[in-house]
């Protein structure tokens, strides 16, 4: 098998920047390189050899802003082909795995014992991958079917209590997957009764195991006969006999791209809006050559394909992924079709931006972003023509871009196959998300007709709400400190656990942000976690959703921690900001709401951290269009 012409042209420049011994420091755009790089392309495979090579403290030492995830990886078999695929993945997505790789079937170990590998303080990721030997280990030479079922229930016995001790320890996620089982185990029952009771028990191990991550946000349980479904073999039998090998180099080269999304969610890397295409996109010809009456996406055959796709946009939309158009057509026909058009199942509402025009598409995304006031990096771009994916991604690297090529019946599994909206948990804010946008737009035309940015905040009319966070706020807050970017002071990403436990802890607060206005309700739009002690009040970071800025709401929160930490009898409150490639449109917030720098050694000793200091001799003003409400 061969790779690509472009999975080639990668492999050469990857080689070519190792060779002059400029990889480590073109690491952060190495993204551009393998992201078209599709799972099971060769070049990809090699790529990741080669990154494995690379040492994580190099890059940080060229390219100190890199966001780097540390990976513990242990498991029941030999899992060497995991870390150069584990490389690529991350590559792929602009992030830098620090890898840590325990020995041979020392899983339970590693898990019970609190100086294994997953336990480290600094393991963001702990992998945890186990085949059916975990199972089938445990049985005598000749066995029953009683007794490999009772070797399945002991076997997730043992895991759930692992997993339980583990969690109690550590602050890493932990990656679980399922167990494949194969014929060559099932078949050595030749009777179907018995073979019957072995798969139901192990269908019901594995159902347990899923259940492990649907009961607690910090373990992830990957179903590898999803994986398996895409086609390929467990494992090479001969590397599973003569080198423990039980999950073989292809499967775990798509584990690892799963690894790699659930990364990308984890740094706050999830993607928010979804911009397509329509002609042969959307629907099947082009509106204007055919007109509304010669297109399909439901009533032909070839129509019912791009029917799926829209479906399948729509379903994206009702979880809290905003669906926008950008396509080169008379604005006024589509919406026509949006509208009345009998074979469309996504209507006008559907979407939070319609760019309909003969402007190059990567115009129309720059205006769209700016619509939404969001950056292009919260974006993917789906389209046919491999000359608008290849002008959009030439033009915004940023943005993520999909080919989808002429074949429309592959589009759903293209748009989905990097799970660009992967998040953690999702949240009925997700789900609100795109009536929000849609308000987001009145106040956009609001905006517009306003002779002055002051005359619009005061016709606006900001209300903002700050109280102590609640047990049914923290998949938010976490979610926020996952996601934000632009107005994030310190970008410190917090677990739901982590959150939870800050809430719990009488020497910190925790505070939600909410905000309304004319045009309604918000919701949680921000966050600030500070920690009590000495005499003073240390904030650790304060963020804010960057769709709710430049309307004063940030200014009021800290106001509102001021009046606290002065009623509390604290003699300052102190923060930080901590530079990133994504937030150094706040590196002068707190010289804004008048705090000053603090000279000598950073916190942490961290030369990209400032601190700042307000000694509390004086309140803040808070800005005359905002209204603020304060509850704790």
């Amino acid at each position: 098998m061969t790779g690509s012409s472009t999975g080639d042209e990668a492999l050469e420049r990857l080689r070519s920047l190792h060779a002059g011994g400029r990889l480590a420091a073109e690491y952060p755009g190495l993204h551009r390189l393998l992201a078209p790089l599709g799972a099971g392309d060769p070049a990809l495979a090699k790529a990741g050899r080669l990154l494995a090579r690379l040492d994580p403290e190099d890059v940080l030492a060229h390219r100190p802003d890199t966001p780097a995830v540390s990976v513990a990886v242990t498991g029941s078999g030999t899992l060497g082909a995991l870390a150069p695929s584990l490389c690529a993945e991350f590559a792929r997505h602009g992030l830098l795995p620090r890898l840590a790789v325990a020995d041979y079937d020392t899983w339970q170990v590693d898990l019970r014992d609190p100086a294994g590998v997953p336990h480290a303080p600094e393991t963001d990721l702990a992998l945890v991958l186990l085949d059916a030997s975990v199972v089938f280990d445990r049985l005598p030479a000749v066995w029953s079917a009683a007794d490999a079922v009772e070797a399945v229930a002991a076997t997730g016995a043992e895991i759930e209590a692992l997993v339980r001790g583990f969690l109690s320890g550590s602050r890493a996620t932990l990656v679980l997957n399922t167990l494949p089982l194969t014929r060559l185990y099932t078949h050595r029952l030749v009777d179907l009764r018995s073979r019957a009771a072995l798969g139901a028990a192990w269908h019901g191990l594995n159902s347990r195991l899923l259940g492990l991550g649907a009961e607690s946000e910090r373990v992830v349980v990957l179903d590898l006969d999803v994986l398996l479904a895409e086609g390929g073999p467990l494992c090479d039998p001969r590397l599973a006999a003569y080198a423990g090998e039980e999950l073989g180099e292809e499967l775990l080269a798509r584990v690892a791209r799963e690894v790699g999304h659930l990364a990308r969610a984890l740094t706050g890397r999830t993607r928010k809006v979804l911009v397509l295409d329509l002609d042969n996109t959307l629907w099947d010809g082009v509106l204007g050559e055919d007109g509304a009456e010669g297109i399909a996406a439901r009533t032909t055959l070839r129509g019912e394909a791009f029917g799926r796709v829209q479906r399948l946009a729509r379903q994206l939309g009702s979880q809290g992924v905003l669906l926008a158009v950008c396509s080169k057509n008379d604005r006024g026909p589509v919406l026509e079709v949006l509208r009345d058009h009998p074979d469309m199942q996504l209507r006008e509402a559907d979407f939070v931006a319609v760019q309909a025009d003969w402007a190059p598409k990567n115009k129309g995304l720059e205006e769209i972003a700016e619509r939404l006031g969001l950056g292009l990096d919260s974006f993917v771009f789906a389209d046919d023509s491999a000359f608008e994916t290849g002008l959009v991604a030439a033009a915004l690297p940023q943005v993520a871009v999909v080919p989808l090529g002429a074949e429309p019946a592959l589009a759903p599994g293209l748009l989905l196959a990097d799970g660009w909206f992967d998040t953690l948990e999702l949240t009925e804010a997700d789900r609100e998300r795109t009536a929000r946008y849609r308000v987001e737009a009145a106040r956009s035309d609001l905006r517009e007709a306003a002779t002055s940015v002051e005359e619009y905040l005061r016709q606006l009319g900001v209300r903002v709400s700050v109280d102590r966070a609640h047990l049914g706020d923290v998949g938010r807050l976490a979610q926020l400190t996952q996601r934000t970017n632009q107005f994030n002071l310190t970008t410190q990403r917090l677990t739901a656990a982590e959150v939870r436990s800050m809430t719990e802890d009488p020497a910190r607060l925790v505070l939600t942000v909410r905000s309304s206005d004319r045009f309604g309700d918000d919701g949680v739009v921000g966050a600030l976690f500070a920690r009590r002690g000495q005499g003073g009040l240390r904030v650790e970071n304060l963020l804010l959703s960057c769709r709710v800025l430049g309307r004063g709401i940030e200014r009021a929160v800290v106001a509102a921690a001021l009046d606290h930490a002065k009623a509390e009898g604290l003699a300052e409150v102190t923060a930080s900001y901590r530079a990133t490639s994504r937030n150094h449109r706040v590196a002068d917030f707190w010289p804004s709401v008048d705090f000053a720098p603090v000279d000598g050694p950073q916190e942490n000793g961290r030369q990209d951290s400032l601190t700042f200091r307000h000694p509390l001799d004086r309140p803040l003003e808070l800005p005359e269009h905002v209204r603020l409400d304060v509850g704790f």
